[in-house]
């Protein structure tokens, strides 16, 4: 068996999903471990179904072939293990929470080291529960188990009692089955670990340092397995979920190939799919391809019916359901009473529209600037009238100080991807988010892009005292910028930004941080006028939008710039 440089890619992952066949290419496995972890697996009986059938009658061809994988890639010669991870992104009501408790129970069977430890973690106490229920209920419905395992209820713990023939060592190997939280596993070295609902757990603090001290456990163990199970996410993908996924796909797109153990089995939709304007995942015959466990613990019918009822309580739960259900990722927050200009967001991003490219495809800009205290986001935004369409483009950036991440811990995880993403600062300094603005606004002046017979900058006048110190210590005149009207004042802004993208006359550069700022966005309805506030949107956060909101006020007055006539710059000027 040739176990070196194996690959994990699956280039026709898509078709193969069509046909109905697991997602993963083909491994050089060893068939007799593979089929014996099988059989195992085949004879363990599924306690809350009536009858209690057999995983070989209720289960799946899809959660065989993961057995396989798991328990079939250990080189015999080495002891090392070259599929050390799988990552399984799988649907609701596909038997998520049954499997992990299964492939626990194998991975006690087929060990071979005395004194080990198992986990399978839990996003919630009441998922760990349920686990454990599933795991003690097959121990309990199988006579050889009964006897060869003992259930410690009180702490939710299985104790491998099976001695080894051949040298008489007992196995006293464990399987604790726990919530998740960063306790469990400090200090811990699983000899496998299993992860249920791995996007519920990003949402919480500390998360991806949790799954980094589990892989960090492991690292002396060559036998060691780590399989996350998950759905996709009900909010768009964020922390060490949205890390995983995205490393996961890369693998099995062969974008990542150097040092892979990671195996990904990932039900979902081609982006094309996803993200298509008529949202063509809506159509039934689509969804078996993303559906394993399809006329056993979920029907089409039954699908369609549930569908059909999310459909009718308004879009934010079509598009849950989507996510739950279908594994749509969801880019936007489309509740009930989102701004209108959330639906057109996706369909006008222009990755390539970076600050610089703003400046050069520019012939006027203006800035909208949102400022924060210390546990609060200071946001800046820039909008340019394109020199030939006259279409508006826009460019945004924020800054934190890392009190933000303490006091708001919910949307941490977010916050950190932005980080990373280039989309926001985490400050080092106080006045550094007020400095880097400026800066971003000095190089407009420089391009001789600001107006100068109309305000150029347009302010929150909540928390600003600093940035227009900073302001006049580098020369602007107090006539460059201006206090703008908050709440019904935005009504134009709030209003007539929507059509704009809808007609794909305002371009962004599709960052995260803008995406989530718009999915945040709720409109209220105050007298006559809409307002958007960041009261109505809570602790999620919408400092960049209400920036954008700020320039526009302005971009509305139809400004030139200060710099050389456009059609001089052209050449077509006639004196």
């Amino acid at each position: 068996m040739a176990f070196d440089g194996v690959s994990f890619a699956c280039p026709d992952w898509a078709e193969k999903l069509k046909r109905g066949e697991t997602p993963i290419p083909a491994l050089p496995l060893d068939q007799v471990m593979a089929d014996a972890a099988v059989d195992l697996f085949d004879l363990l009986r599924v306690p809350d179904i009536p009858g209690q059938p057999t995983m070989g009658e209720a289960g799946g061809d899809w959660i065989r072939d993961l057995v396989r994988a798991a328990f079939g890639s250990i080189d015999p010669e080495t002891g090392k293990r070259f599929v050390g991870e799988i990552f399984n992104l799988i649907p609701k009501k596909n038997s998520k929470t049954t499997n992990a408790a299964a492939l626990g129970l194998i991975a006690l069977l087929m060990n071979r080291r005395p004194n080990i430890d198992g986990v399978i973690i839990g996003p919630t106490q009441e998922v760990a529960d349920k686990c454990f229920a599933q795991a003690a209920g097959m121990i309990d419905a199988d006579p050889y188990l009964r006897k060869r395992f003992k259930v410690i209820e009180h702490k939710k713990t299985i104790l491998d009692l099976h001695q080894d023939e051949e040298t008489g060592v007992k196995m006293n190997a464990k399987l604790k089955i726990k919530s998740f939280d960063p306790k469990v596993v400090t200090g811990s070295i699983p000899a496998f670990a299993i992860l249920d609902e791995l996007h519920l757990m990003a949402e919480m603090n500390h998360a991806s340092r949790v799954v980094g001290q589990i892989r960090g456990g492991m690292i002396t163990n060559d036998e060691s397995l780590l399989i996350i199970i998950t759905t996709q996410s009900e909010v768009p993908p964020a922390g060490v979920f949205k890390a995983e996924l995205q490393y996961a796909r890369g693998v099995r797109d062969g974008q990542i190939t150097a040092g892979v153990r990671m195996l990904p089995v990932l039900y979902e939709f081609p982006e094309d799919v996803q993200r298509s304007d008529d949202k063509a995942w809506r159509d039934p015959k689509l969804w078996p391809m993303v559906l394993p466990n399809l006329g056993r613990s979920v029907t089409i019918e039954r699908l369609i019916a549930d569908y059909h009822t999310a459909v009718q309580k308004g879009i934010e739960e079509e598009i849950r359901w989507a996510s739950q259900h279908l594994n749509i990722e969801i880019g936007l927050g489309l509740h009930a009473n989102r701004w209108p200009g959330a639906d057109f967001w996706p369909a006008c991003s222009d990755p390539e529209l970076t600050f610089d490219e703003l400046i050069r495809r520019s012939e006027v800009c203006v800035v909208g600037v949102d400022g924060g205290g210390l546990d609060d986001l200071f946001a800046m935004a820039a909008i340019g009238r394109d020199k030939e369409t006259r279409d508006w483009l826009h460019w945004a950036h924020a800054w934190a100080f890392p009190e933000v991440f303490d006091r708001r811990k919910s949307i941490a995880p977010a916050l950190w991807d932005f980080e990373a993403a280039g989309d926001l600062t985490v400050c080092e300094f106080v006045g550094q988010d007020v400095a880097e603005a400026v800066d971003r606004i000095e190089q407009l002046e420089a391009a001789g892009l600001l107006p100068e017979d109309s305000p150029a900058i347009g302010l929150d006048a909540y928390g600003i005292a600093e940035l227009l110190d900073e302001l006049e210590d580098r020369g602007f005149d107090e006539n460059r910028f201006i206090s703008v009207g908050q709440g019904w004042k935005l009504q134009q802004a709030i209003l007539t930004l929507p059509r704009r993208l809808k007609d794909r006359r305002l371009i962004h550069s599709g960052s995260g941080l803008m995406t989530w700022n718009v999915g945040n966005a709720k409109t209220e309805l105050k007298g006559s006028n809409y307002i958007v506030t960041k009261q109505a949107a809570g602790s999620a956060k919408i400092d960049a939008l209400m920036a954008t909101f700020n320039a526009a006020m302005l971009m509305f007055g139809n400004p030139t710039a200060a710099g050389p006539s456009v059609y001089e710059s052209r050449g077509i000027l006639v004196v």
